[in-house]
């Protein structure tokens, strides 16, 4: 399958869409954008193969056969995305029927570890330099 822009520009627009979703801290927006990130990436690998007669032997020369590994390769990626959907949309109910929410919250001790390397940058301290003194 030759590539055109339409389909260039669609799996762009499905990739920046996922990610800029993924990075959101609400698990509705996480899993939204894990499946248009799937979306994606079964096109990207659609655009792999080759358009053709079915493969299957004896209906047509071998020359004019679509290749079979891309459509196993989207079937596999989808049944992953499936699982992956299965599994987000599963921790963000169980976030919203314990606090009635599904936004990410920070953890306790990211904040501590983020206070103290902030620290660490405002003394101007590097751990690697220090030699040892007698």
């Amino acid at each position: 399958m030759t590539p055109n822009l339409v389909y260039i520009v669609v799996i762009g627009v499905l990739f920046a869409a996922g990610v800029s979703m993924v990075l959101e801290r609400s698990l509705t927006r996480v899993l939204m954008g894990m499946i248009l990130l799937g979306n994606g990436v079964n096109l990207l690998i659609l655009l792999g193969g080759k358009a053709g007669t079915p493969p299957i032997v004896g209906l047509g020369p071998e020359e004019e056969m679509a290749d079979p590994l891309p459509q196993i390769m989207i079937l596999t990626a989808i049944v992953i995305t499936l699982g992956m959907t299965a599994f987000l949309l599963a921790l963000a109910y169980r976030s919203w029927a314990m606090s009635g929410h599904d936004e990410v919250q920070d953890d306790v001790e990211d904040r501590r570890i983020m206070q103290l390397a902030e620290r660490d940058e405002g003394s101007g301290t590097d751990d690697t330099d220090h030699e040892a003194t007698p």
